[in-house]
């Protein structure tokens, strides 16, 4: 059952482009179980209608203080005090500043003034309105108020500028939500490094050798341990995946050697290190520096070791780190990743079986054992890698405390 079940839900929506973000916001915490209730500025009608927003709410939509010319009007304490969270989304530079020194002349600002309920801004603006001094006074401020600030994202902006400014994706959103309902954050303070993804490594220009891994696993342990307050770093070979949280700290590499200069960067500072990349253990000794032509009926390749980065790094661990590797395994799994466990010097190793139906690369399920270095083993039947995921830092938790 989503943490969101049931949960009242105000969603206030300033006059910006980003308005249309807020549709996908509102349909995310329908889908989760929420009740919400958007409320909309006047300017707001200009990029998004109160009618798409009413259906996918299934509520009217809030804009004014008087609703018809009968005098009924729209109480804006009675909402205030309904929420059980309110997030406005997007929050544009004219409504943080209205927040933040209590102006209060339309809906929007009243039921934030009259809300009892943590309230959520996340900022939508031009690179240079959000980088501004008086913007970020104001951000200051509604932070000293005790309000939540989800950070403003990088990407390109309805100005056709690239940097900070993007509204924070739907999803990110809802996941800041979530965050805030579950109230466990075990991992607050601990500084975890993670990688994920397959690695290439160039024959030519244009090929590469690699291998089937979608990073899913990896990007799955990302958000399970951003959701309980660790500040993650994920160090992904090239994939199709997002970063489900926007508090996670994205580093784009592609061969095996990129891979490993930035975890050995990272590495003596991280608490926790989970190295779930499919590595390739070669590399072309010779990459060709032009396309390779079609012409001999054989064409061999040269190929040299990659560096062991979960050896390396085990070599230089320190007391109190804690390490994990991961094992693909086709013949003699359990002897294998027990060898592993040993070689790399890590702390626990899992275990997947290309024989286990529904495991292993590509899929969405995964199917694990768990070998400690002191033999102890834990065995998880086929799971989504959303829950595989809850299972390891299950795991580490409980190391951790003991």
């Amino acid at each position: 059952m989503s943490i969101l079940k049931n949960k009242k839900v105000v969603v206030g929506i300033s006059g910006s482009i980003a308005a249309y973000k807020s549709a996908v916001l509102v349909r995310l915490l329908i889908k989760a179980g929420a009740e919400v209730q958007v409320i909309m500025t006047e300017a707001t009608k200009e990029f998004i209608t109160p009618l798409t927003l009413a259906t996918l709410s299934k509520r009217p939509v809030l804009v004014e203080f008087i609703k018809n010319e009968a005098g009924e009007w729209n109480n804006h304490v009675e909402v205030g005090l309904w929420a059980d969270i309110m997030v406005i989304a997007p929050a544009t530079a004219n409504t943080l500043s209205k927040c933040a020194i209590g102006s209060c002349n339309d809906l929007l600002t009243a039921v934030y003034l009259s809300a009892r309920c943590p309230v959520f801004f996340a900022p939508a603006m031009d690179l240079d309105m959000y980088q501004h001094g008086s913007t970020q006074a104001n951000i200051d401020t509604l932070k000293r108020y005790g309000n939540h600030i989800l950070k403003a994202e990088h990407g390109e902006l309805a100005s056709g500028l690239i940097g900070t400014g993007r509204m924070a994706e739907p999803e990110h959103i809802v996941t800041a939500l979530e965050k805030h309902f579950s109230g466990q954050e075990p991992l607050i303070g601990k500084k975890i490094l993670i990688t994920a993804g397959p690695t290439q490594e160039p024959i030519d220009p244009v090929r590469y050798i690699s291998n089937h891994s979608t990073g899913k696993m990896g990007y799955a342990i990302a958000k399970a341990f951003a959701f309980a307050g660790a500040e993650v770093t994920l160090v992904s070979g090239p994939t199709n995946q997002t970063v489900p949280d926007s508090s996670i700290r994205l580093i784009k590499v592609k061969s095996a050697q990129e891979m490993y200069e930035v975890t050995a960067n990272d590495f003596p500072t991280a608490d926790i290190v989970i190295l779930s990349a499919a590595v390739a253990d070669y590399t072309p000794a010779h990459p060709a520096d032009k396309k390779i032509k079609k012409k001999e009926a054989q064409f061999t390749i040269e190929l040299t070791k990659t560096v062991d980065i979960a050896a390396t790094l085990g070599r230089h661990k320190k007391e109190g780190q804690l390490m994990i590797g991961f094992a693909l395994e086709t013949d003699n799994e359990f002897e294998n990743a027990l060898g592993k466990l040993a070689s790399k010097n890590l702390d626990l190793i899992i275990l997947n079986s290309l024989n286990d139906k529904g495991a292993g690369f590509e899929y969405d399920t995964n199917k694990i054992t768990v070998i400690e270095s002191d033999s102890t083993v834990h065995r998880f039947e086929l799971k989504s890698k959303n829950d595989v995921a809850q299972d390891i830092l299950s795991l580490v938790v409980s190391k951790l405390k003991y």
